[in-house]
């Protein structure tokens, strides 16, 4: 990917100096997500799901210190969600809309959000409630090497998805996806996260699409990376490594099959309206 001329974007919050503590023998290998998983797209089966009696986290502040390789990758996080702006900033306006940039917030083994605690065990997720995104930079090097997808556009597309989440958010979708959910039983709401997560993945290839027709950002065997991201990351792949089996019916972000049709969907379309992942009879 071509990003060392982009421009950086002035929305990245930096809180790995921030470390949290919480009630007696809640330790920050504890620090839990505390949150509606469905809703704001994380995985169920890497959240560690408890809190203690006692109350919510302590924060203590401590040197940030960062290698070469993190200050760098820090910089590229940055550059794409610079990208992720310009284009649907560009996107929005030709709706006649406002497009509002969100914060995305780097953070060290665990963060607390509107959305409640995280563990990095969780990997990056987006907070509609308070339009943010959290990353654990950490996550970038397991994408490589426990996830089999290298490369640095498997990473923007890890962004780009998150980034998909907030336009969701920002077009009304996730509220009345939410909505539904909250009426709906375990299997329905399953289903409906799976749609929600597999539109974010079809927006990140129409970012990927724009993005490339307005800053040519592309080099070769890009596209083929990020695809390869999608498949390493499909709800079956991660079930069938996690537990040696696979369970459709706890399904929350698609197949790895469904996750690349998608995401090369808006690749090749480039068009909001060709994303429709509710309406769709076969995913």
């Amino acid at each position: 990917m071509r990003w060392s001329d982009s421009r950086r974007s002035e929305h990245v919050e930096d809180r790995r100096g921030v470390r949290l503590g919480g009630p007696v023998g809640l330790g920050i290998g504890g620090v839990v997500l505390a949150l509606v998983a469905v809703y704001c797209g994380v995985d169920p089966q890497v959240v560690s799901a408890f809190l203690g009696e006692g109350g919510g986290p302590t924060t203590t502040r401590v040197p940030v210190h960062e290698s070469p390789a993190e200050a760098e990758l820090r910089d590229f996080v940055s550059a794409v969600l610079a990208e992720t702006e310009d284009v649907w900033i560009d996107q929005f306006a030709q709706r006649g809309e406002r497009y509002r940039e969100p914060d995305l917030v780097l953070f060290r083994e665990g963060v607390e959000s509107a959305c409640g605690i995280a563990s990095s065990a969780s990997g990056p997720f987006y907070c509609p409630s308070d339009a943010k995104v959290y990353l654990d930079l950490a996550f970038m090097d397991d994408l490589r090497t426990q996830l089999g997808a290298p490369g640095d556009f498997a990473q923007a597309y890890v962004i780009a998805h998150e980034i998909g989440h907030h336009v969701q958010n920002l077009l009304g979708i996730s509220d009345q996806v939410h909505a539904q959910q909250q009426r709906a039983g375990p299997e329905l709401a399953n289903e409906l996260s799976v749609r929600l997560e597999l539109q974010a993945d079809f927006l990140a290839g129409v970012w990927a699409h724009h993005a490339e027709r307005m800053s040519q950002i592309l080099e070769q065997g890009d596209l083929e990376e990020a695809l390869n991201a999608a498949s390493r990351i499909g709800d079956d792949v991660l079930q069938r490594r996690a537990t040696g089996r696979v369970t459709p019916d706890s399904f929350t972000h698609g197949t790895a099959a469904q996750r690349v049709r998608w995401l090369r969907k808006g690749m090749e379309s480039g068009r909001l309206e060709d994303g429709d992942t509710f309406s769709a009879t076969g995913l």
